[in-house]
């Protein structure tokens, strides 16, 4: 069984290869404005009340913006809509660099940018995810997917040192100046992708509320997809103590900056190693199982976290926790792609997009209201055994979920005009050739009858 993450679509895919490195490079950026907004806000007031804010002022749009943003993906080209938010996007950078090189001292202003950033980004992300099923071969969705979160464990570790350089040099106005200069990499990566219209006609002659509301009532029929976000929100709402970590830094070792620093790199080793090994995710048959296994193991880390009386097992079982997390995303994303078909792919993504991000701020308000109310070891080590709690549960619950089965890759949906499209693009070998055959994806919407019950194939 192959151990490494497999890089065939970048090696074979100059459309996808071009989108990832594209898309690592703008998320660098992306990542230093991040830590210079968190650094201007708390320059500027001294509070960390204030910098919450930034929280409040991410999460309101992100709500609001999310789900009618993800039929926005299944009304119009998703190609021209991502490009047209990235131009939107490098805009407010550039706002951001301008206000900061002018060094006024309201900070809301900041807020309102914020906020408008989050808000295409909500738009953009659920379309963005809407790409690897067009651009990749069915059975090498797992390694895009893997491939993908790469880029994420890359940048959470790289941006942030790299924006703590440039800001002790020449000040936030540099990060922002960078992020703006690296959306180049984005339009690069999606500019020259094919056309990617939806496939469906039907869903333009549907008010973008009617569109939203038939979105959420087919993913409340699908088991699949409802197992899937519930079991993503238990992750995040219980087991993500992030706010915690100061509290819990300055009561078991001093309080040295140094230490907290470890305390997010050791999450962001553990889930690289984990993108990089991993290979054997392909061959899950019992995704849902996987999925749920995955975020008990993440819960249990944050309790072992919890109570660990030295920094190397504190570290090791951060490292436990960004393992068990790539994992649980990457199995997230398989099972909603295979499970959503292309009409509602964009809506669909949008849900996925506002559980992943919407339940991390969710999940540092709760463990830090928790840990005022008692202490920052009984919040952690609590949300910690909850999330283990609640994958049980959620596997009892929802059976339908956890015996879901991947589907075989020649039952997988597949994109063919797109497919074609990219396969024109490139003329290098191994472009991908549609299979004309397929047929849509498997659906798992209705409860097995009893005794059911599958091998797990794993």
């Amino acid at each position: 069984m192959q151990l490494l993450t497999d890089i065939t679509p970048l090696r074979d895919n100059p459309a996808f290869r071009r989108l990832w490195f594209g898309t690592m490079l703008s998320r660098t950026g992306s990542a230093m404005t991040t830590f210079a907004v968190t650094l201007q806000v708390y320059d500027m007031t001294s509070s960390t009340a204030a910098v919450g804010g930034i929280a409040v002022a991410t999460l309101i749009p992100m709500v609001l913006i999310a789900l009618p943003g993800g039929s926005l993906a299944d009304r119009f080209d998703r190609r021209r809509l991502v490009l047209a938010m990235t131009v939107l996007a490098a805009a407010v950078s550039a706002l951001l660099f301008a206000y900061a090189a002018l060094r006024v001292a309201w900070v809301w202003p900041l807020y309102g940018l914020v906020a408008v950033e989050s808000a295409v980004s909500a738009v953009t992300g659920p379309a963005r995810t809407t790409f690897i099923p067009r651009l990749v071969r069915p059975e090498q969705r797992a390694s895009a997917m893997a491939l993908n979160r790469i880029i994420f464990q890359v940048v959470l570790i790289v941006g942030p040192a790299l924006a703590g350089v440039i800001a002790a040099g020449i000040g936030v106005k540099g990060c922002y100046l960078v992020d703006t200069v690296s959306f180049a990499g984005a339009l690069w990566g999606v500019g020259r992708l094919p056309a990617m219209p939806p496939q469906s006609a039907g869903p333009r002659t549907q008010s973008g509320f009617a569109l939203t509301l038939e979105g959420l009532a087919f993913i409340g029929r699908s088991r699949v997809l409802a197992g899937a976000f519930l079991a993503d929100v238990n992750a995040t709402f219980f087991g993500l103590p992030t706010s915690l970590f100061p509290a819990i830094n300055a009561e078991r070792f001093g309080g040295d900056p140094r230490t907290l620093g470890l305390f997010g790199t050791a999450i962001g080793v553990g889930g690289l190693v984990s993108a990089v090994f991993a290979g054997p995710l392909r061959h899950i048959s019992r995704q849902g199982l996987g999925m749920l296994s995955c975020v008990a193991v993440w819960g249990a880390a944050f309790a072992l976290f919890a109570v660990a009386p030295s920094l190397w097992l504190t570290l090791l079982a951060l490292g436990m926790a960004g393992l068990a997390d790539t994992f649980t995303v990457v199995l997230r994303g398989m099972i909603v792609q295979a499970a959503t078909p292309e009409e509602f792919r964009g809506r669909v993504s949008a849900a996925d997009y506002l559980v992943g991000a919407g339940g991390g701020e969710l999940g540092s308000l709760e463990a830090g209201l928790v840990g005022s109310l008692a202490t920052p070891v009984i919040s952690a080590l609590s949300g910690g055994l909850l999330t283990v709690a609640g994958a049980i549960v959620i596997g009892a619950a929802l059976p339908g979920f956890r015996r879901y089965r991947a589907p075989e890759p020649e039952a997988a949906e597949v994109d063919a005009g797109a497919a074609d499209a990219l396969a024109a693009d490139s003329a290098e070998p191994g472009a991908y050739e549609p299979d004309r055959a397929a047929s849509g994806p498997v659906l798992d919407t209705e409860p097995e009858p009893a005794g059911q019950a599958r091998d797990t194939g794993s």
